[in-house]
This record gives structure tokens, sequence and C-alpha cells, in this order.
């Protein structure tokens, strides 16, 4: 069942009709006069503090950090990763980042653009934030970055931008709420490091509920 059906179907239970200008320009002021939660001492942090948070947090997480200053070095950092580890497919989100980037020379390497399928051992997407607070990624679903990229590979590989990594989870959101004119996209998802769970004897599985290995391509954009 589709979204607008559920609230259709919530608004019938209710006995109202679809929102009026005047009622969805309340809404919209109340939710901008909302006041900020108490936000935690270690995210209200400078930027570069906050980036050196966010690599402490993501390590900790089981993440692992593959620095580059630029992103065009992402082809060639996911090629020697990928063929260190005897991995010759790399199924990737169309967003114009990656799309932009020179493949060519990636010869060891089979790019595809394409929703994520089970089977599929590696993918690589852009995010959309990185929370220091926790070494959160933040990632949206849309039409050239499907979630499935995120969740059915082994591995998943992200590019994240250090302009783009913000203290705690409240800025994450207002940023995303700023970026979309208020429409909140279909999925958002929060990632810390690769899937894991302990449900079974406590002991700890990788890759219980999605991929079993992190590594983001953080871009310091130096240059």
């Amino acid at each position: 069942m589709s979204r607008a059906e559920i609230f259709s179907n919530i608004r019938r239970g209710l006995g109202r009709g679809e929102a009026s200008a005047a009622q969805k320009a309340a809404v919209k002021a109340r939710l901008d006069q909302h006041k900020a939660n108490l936000i935690p001492m270690r995210a209200q942090l400078p930027h570069h503090e906050q980036v050196a948070l966010f690599k402490e947090m993501a390590l900790e997480a089981a993440a692992e950090i593959i620095e580059l200053t630029d992103i065009h070095e992402v082809p060639a950092a996911c090629e020697t990763w990928l063929a260190n580890r005897e991995i010759n497919e790399l199924i990737a989100a169309s967003d114009s980042q990656i799309t932009a980037l020179d493949w060519q020379s990636t010869s060891r390497i089979q790019l595809n653009h394409r929703v994520g399928k089970v089977g599929d051992i590696a993918s690589l997407t852009t995010s959309f934030a990185g929370i220091a607070e926790t070494g959160t990624l933040m990632l949206y679903s849309r039409q050239e970055s499907p979630t499935t990229l995120n969740f059915l590979p082994d591995v998943h590989m992200v590019i994240l931008h250090e302009k783009d990594i913000v203290g705690p989870y409240e800025d994450a959101w207002q940023k995303l709420r700023s970026s979309t004119a208020g429409t909140m996209p279909r999925t958002v998802n929060m990632i810390t490091g690769p899937s894991r769970s302990a449900d079974i004897e406590q002991r700890l599985q990788m890759g219980a509920h999605g991929p079993k290995e992190l590594v983001i391509l953080l871009i310091s954009d130096s240059q």
C-alpha cells in the first residue's frame, strides 16, 4: 500500500479531507518554530573536530575509511580495494557524482549501474551526510540511488565529503529538510558500521542483516 493510500485511510477514519493551504502553513510554522533538543557536548565542536570525531566513531563501529583528497581518486581507490579481495564487479548508483568520474582506466573491475540484487558482492553509493556524534552515514532513496544498494551487497562502499559532516543528528535532519524543500524522501537510512547481530548465543555475527563490510571513501576536497 502506498503512502498516499495510508494517509487517505487515516483521513477517512478521522472524518477529514485533504488539508487546506492554511492548515499546511500552520503545520509548517509549528515545525519551523520547534526548538532543538538537548545536543550532546561531544557534537558541539568546530567542523575540523567534527570530522576527526566522525572518523574515530566510524572506526570504532568497524567501518573502514579510505581518505582521499579529491573525488576523482575514487575509481582507482575502488579498483585497488576490490582487486585485493579478488572482486571484479561493482554495482554503482547512477548518481551524477559517480557517473561523472573516469572509470575507463579501471580495467580490473566491471562497473554496472542498476539496483542491488541478492548475490551482489559490492556496491558504491554516495551519502547525504556524516554524523560525527556516532560516526553514522545518512543516505536517502531516490531514483538514481535505490535503497537496495545499501543493504543487499556484502560490501558497501560509500562516498562522503568532509564538508557534509555535521555534529549531531538534529543538524543532519535539518540539512535534509532544507535541501529537499520540506519534501521528505521515501526512505532515509542511518548506517553506522557494517551490519551485525549478537542475538544468537551472544556471538557477534557480521553481515547479519546487510553488508559485512562498510568502506567509507572520505573526500577532503583540500585541493
